[in-house]
């Protein structure tokens, strides 16, 4: 199975960028068997299948088991507290005269933390009247963007990070479930994307939350994604990254002194680059 996994290995990393590690065969195989077993087929012809890409529904059922969804709302809450502290004040200062933003959410998953982004801005609406706001999101997983369309979530999902308050005011009950209002849901634009493809068609954005992604892919790729959203970034834009994500030291990106999590675009080649863990 070494040479078998490999193969999966190096196949799932061309065309997701998540890279595994040689040791994690049994929780791939774990997360493998049931999607294996819905079609009636053994690890080993799954794997096969997935290889030939012969068929794009399996391939697509292979992706989504493989990719780690975990999300909730207002997710390690310092990164929304920055939004609206940190980035917000700076693009209501820096675009006043345009009066448009727009931010991307890369990798949402079902989409608990584009969905955040719109609450906060609603409450911050009075300082954007007549403002253009523009939210998209986007995930690789097929499944995962279904669910963030529907905005339909159970009370766990709900509970984990959502204020009461905000609960009841921006979902509506639906059986024994809870539905993100209409209002809320048209705030947002759900795409697909796979982050190691070209995603420039999408820019230009203000703001780019690619948090918990990024660690998932190896040095190489980190960089080569990190270097196409400062492509995809406005010059007065900000990147956001997960709490625990690397770096490179010699990618396009200067922290911002409020957070190592919060990047901007380098002013010039001699400024010193964003090169430490974020910690936000």
């Amino acid at each position: 199975m070494t040479n078998r996994f490999d193969q999966f290995r190096t196949f799932l990393k061309a065309t997701t960028g998540v890279a595994l590690e040689s040791d994690q065969w049994q929780a791939a195989e774990q997360r493998l068997a049931p999607v294996a077993g819905r079609l009636g087929l053994s690890i080993d012809d799954l794997i096969d299948r997935f290889l030939r890409h012969s068929d794009p529904r399996l391939s697509a059922a292979v992706v989504d088991t493989m990719m780690t969804n975990e999300t909730f709302f207002f997710r390690d809450r310092k990164p929304f507290e920055l939004f609206r502290e940190v980035i917000l004040p700076r693009l209501l200062e820096r675009k006043g005269e345009e009066r448009r933003l727009r931010i991307w959410s890369a990798a949402c998953a079902t989409g608990q933390e584009p969905y955040s982004l719109a609450m906060v801005l609603d409450e911050e609406a009075h300082r954007f009247k007549d403002w253009t706001i523009e939210i998209v999101a986007s995930d690789i997983s097929a499944s995962a963007l279904e669910t963030a369309r529907g905005g339909l979530y159970n009370q766990f999902e709900v509970q984990r990070g959502l204020p009461v308050a905000l609960l009841l005011r921006h979902f509506q009950r639906d059986l024994e479930k809870w539905r993100i209002t209409e209002r809320l849901r048209a705030q947002v634009q759900f795409q697909q994307v796979n982050l190691i493809d070209d995603f420039s068609r999408f820019g230009p954005f203000d703001v780019i939350f690619c948090r918990n992604v990024l660690m998932y892919f190896d040095q190489a790729t980190r960089k080569t994604v990190l270097n196409r959203l400062a492509r995809t970034l406005t010059p007065d834009g900000i990147l956001m990254l997960g709490a625990t994500e690397f770096t490179p030291g010699d990618c396009a990106f200067a922290a911002l002194p409020e957070s190592p999590a919060l990047l901007r675009l380098r002013k010039s080649k001699s400024e010193a680059p964003a090169s430490r863990l974020a910690t936000a």
